[in-house]
């Protein structure tokens, strides 16, 4: 059951970084107390981001606490969210999904290597 759980895992990651780099915006969500970090499954703090409205509403209505999708410019996100992340400490959660919305989540300057070698 766990390498079901880390293919998807494996699969919902990939499907972020090409529809990332085909579609160019990210989706958060929030409310008016700002994004949630969650944890990560080993345990670390998380910021989600999601490569469609859709999985990202999903999420919104998994977790509730008033949250609602918004959308981040890619260039935004490389150049200011991703920098403050790796300096603040916490993962970048990908395409979280399912039930519980579990997933990958990579350290920030992965995030940018991975962006980058999708080109």
């Amino acid at each position: 059951m766990v390498s079901v759980a880390m293919s998807q895992s494996g699969s919902q990651a990939a499907s972020f970084f090409r529809e990332v780099r085909h579609s160019r915006p990210v989706r958060l969500v929030r409310n008016d107390s700002g994004s949630p970090t969650h944890l990560a499954a080993e345990g670390t703090p998380s910021l989600p981001f999601w490569s469609t409205s859709a999985r990202a509403h999903r999420a919104a209505k998994i977790w509730g606490y008033e949250l609602r999708v918004e959308s981040m410019p890619l260039d935004i996100r490389c150049e200011q969210v991703l920098p403050d992340a790796a300096q603040d400490g916490p993962a970048i959660g990908i395409n979280w999904s399912g039930w519980r919305l579990v997933g990958w989540s990579f350290a920030s300057p992965e995030v940018l290597h991975r962006l980058a070698a999708t080109d």
